[in-house]
C-alpha cells in the first residue's frame, strides 16, 4: 500500500482525536474506574455532544480548504479535503447511531417521531442526509463517472450540510450560547470567501 502524504497522515491524527478520547474514556468508565468523570459526570450525553461537534468540525475544516488554497496558493492543502469531509460523514453517522443507541433503543418509528416534533434533530437529519450523497460520492471513480462539473455542483450540498449543522447546535444547546452562532459565522465568512472572485480576493488580502 502507497504511503499516505504526511499532510494527510496529520489530518487523520486531528481528525481521531476526538474518537480516541471517548474510546479511552469509556474503557476507564467501564472497566478500570466505574468513578471516572474523564467523560463527565453524564458521559452519554458527553459522548453524543461531542460526536456532533466533531462532525461540524470536520466539516467547517473540509470547506476551509478552497478559501486556504485560494488566499495562500497552497495548492496541496486541497488533498485533505475529501478526507475532510469523509471524517465528518463519519462523526455523523456515530452521532446518530450513538442516539439511537443510548435514547431510542435502535427504534426508527421512535426517531421519525422525535424528528417530527423536535426542530432540532430535524435540522441535525437535514445535514446527515446532505452528507450521505457526498460520501456515496467520495471516491475518484464517481468522479469519473459523474464528470468534474456534476461532482462538483453535487457537493455544493456540504453547505446545506453545514448550514442545517450550525441551527441543529443552535437550536440544541439551552438558552444563548455564543459557540454555535460563531461556527454559524465562520460558515458564512468560508461560503463568502469562496464566491468571492480569486483575483478580488487576493487583491484585498495583499492591500488590506
Amino acid at each position: 500500500m502507497a504511503r499516505l502524504p504526511w499532510l494527510k497522515l496529520a489530518a487523520h491524527g486531528v481528525m481521531a482525536i476526538p474518537l480516541f478520547f471517548l474510546v479511552t474514556g469509556w474503557t476507564e468508565l467501564l472497566w478500570w474506574n466505574p468513578a471516572s468523570r474523564a467523560l463527565s459526570a453524564e458521559p452519554v450525553a458527553y459522548t453524543h455532544n461531542a460526536l456532533g461537534l466533531a462532525a461540524l468540525r470536520a466539516l467547517l475544516a473540509s470547506l476551509a480548504v478552497t478559501p486556504v488554497r485560494l488566499v495562500t496558493g497552497w495548492g496541496r492543502v486541497v488533498t485533505v479535503r475529501r478526507l475532510l469531509g469523509l471524517w465528518a460523514f463519519a462523526y455523523a453517522l456515530m452521532h446518530l447511531l450513538f442516539y439511537l443507541f443510548a435514547e431510542l433503543d435502535w427504534s426508527l418509528a421512535a426517531l421519525a417521531a422525535e424528528t417530527a416534533k423536535r426542530p432540532f434533530i430535524l435540522a441535525g437529519m437535514v445535514a446527515g442526509l446532505a452528507l450521505l450523497p457526498l460520501a456515496a460520492t467520495s471516491t475518484a471513480a464517481a468522479i469519473r463517472r459523474l464528470g468534474a462539473r456534476r461532482w462538483q455542483a453535487l457537493h455544493r450540498l456540504a453547505y446545506l450540510a453545514g448550514a442545517a449543522g450550525c441551527v441543529h447546535f443552535i437550536l440544541r444547546v439551552k438558552g444563548f450560547q455564543w459557540e454555535p452562532w460563531l461556527y454559524l459565522g465562520l460558515l458564512a465568512g468560508l461560503l463568502a470567501m469562496r464566491l468571492a472572485p480569486q483575483s478580488a480576493l487576493r487583491l484585498r488580502l495583499r492591500t488590506s
